[in-house]
């Protein structure tokens, strides 16, 4: 499996909360901005799935938290599939110190692919399907 870079950025002072580090809010923001620039990654950007009637919608997320960020923090997210059904996906995200590429934070989504129209669950398209098993087999 490929781990892609998915997230860059910072934290930001105005991210933490009373204890010095980063609120758990943010490591959500921060994994769903990587989960964005994943989907456009396998051919679901915010465009293709407009123009097709769909999306993705989350169905399960769970977080473990290995270590503080501070404000001035770099971090990277990285982002792997662990799993590919007809109509659902499932990936993890892993945020690392940019600094010192210490694992900080886990999180691992699964998506269900959904029409728009029907509110239900659909198949990916082939492309998007061959692109999702081919970084699940090594080779994206």
């Amino acid at each position: 499996m490929i781990e892609n870079p998915t997230y860059r950025g910072v934290v930001h002072p105005w991210q933490c909360d009373h204890m010095g580090h980063l609120n758990v809010m943010f490591y959500v923001s921060k994994f769903d901005e990587a989960s964005w620039n994943f989907f456009s990654m396998i051919g679901l950007s915010a465009k293709s799935m407009s123009n097709d009637r769909a999306g993705v919608a989350a169905v399960q997320q769970n977080i473990s938290y290995a270590r503080e960020l501070f404000p001035g923090d770099t971090v990277v997210v990285l982002s792997r599939v662990l799993e590919v059904r007809d109509k659902l996906i499932r990936f993890e995200h892993k945020m690392n110190c940019g600094e010192t590429g210490e694992l900080c934070a886990t999180n691992e989504f699964t998506v269900v692919y959904m029409d728009h129209k029907t509110r239900k669950a659909s198949p990916f398209p082939d492309d998007v399907r061959a692109t999702l098993q081919q970084e699940l087999d090594g080779q994206g």
